[in-house]
């Protein structure tokens, strides 16, 4: 079970990841600083 999968498939995914949690990250952010001004 030792598949090799494309060195640009991983970079590829490890991006994907890492956008996503600092996408995710910013939205957390400007919910809570919109929750702490009102």
């Amino acid at each position: 079970m030792e598949e090799k999968f494309p060195r640009a498939l991983w970079i590829r995914l490890i991006i994907y990841v890492a956008v996503g949690h600092i996408f995710a990250a910013f939205i957390y952010l400007l919910f809570e600083l919109g929750a702490q001004n009102q």
